[in-house]
């Protein structure tokens, strides 16, 4: 279903980051999409949402957004442990150092890379932000989610 932004609006809307997407392996989650927005939105998979409710909503506020639940998350937290098990990887954009030929530094260059859950959690929240890290998108592999029992 297309969404539309209301360009004579003053606020600011982020509905191009909240999208449902699949392919033939996996669904892609918006990460600007809330949890409540997820369970709500029709083209998300009755499963994903499930384990939602059932599991994820147990350390996280419906109302929080995708992004800064995985921010925010350590592997203490029992939706890590859910996410772990559905094999998720998580799109974020991070700064990295660029070298010339000769291992001189260059500056540095904002780069899209794809990660394991496991990887983002390693990371603490001080390096997140010195790594200027930004969580654009939540992959759940559909072979995981199909034998996920609810």
């Amino acid at each position: 279903m297309p969404r539309f932004i209301d360009t004579l609006s003053d606020k600011t809307t982020y509905a191009d980051y909240k999208y449902v997407m699949q392919d033939s392996a996996s669904y892609s989650f918006g990460a600007k999409y809330t949890y409540a927005e997820l369970i709500g939105d029709q083209m998300a998979p009755f499963k994903f949402k499930a384990i939602i409710e059932h599991y994820i909503a147990k350390d996280t506020d419906p109302e929080t957004s995708i992004e800064s639940h995985l921010y925010y998350l350590t592997p203490d937290m029992f939706s890590a442990r859910t996410l772990r098990e559905l094999k998720c990887k998580v799109k974020i954009g991070i700064t990295e150092p660029v070298r010339s030929l000769f291992g001189k530094s260059k500056g540095y260059a904002y780069k899209v890379r794809v990660i394991g859950i496991e990887e983002l959690m390693e990371m603490d929240v001080e390096t997140k932000k010195r790594k200027n890290i930004a969580v654009m998108e939540l992959t759940v592999s559909k072979l995981a989610l199909m034998s996920f029992s609810v």
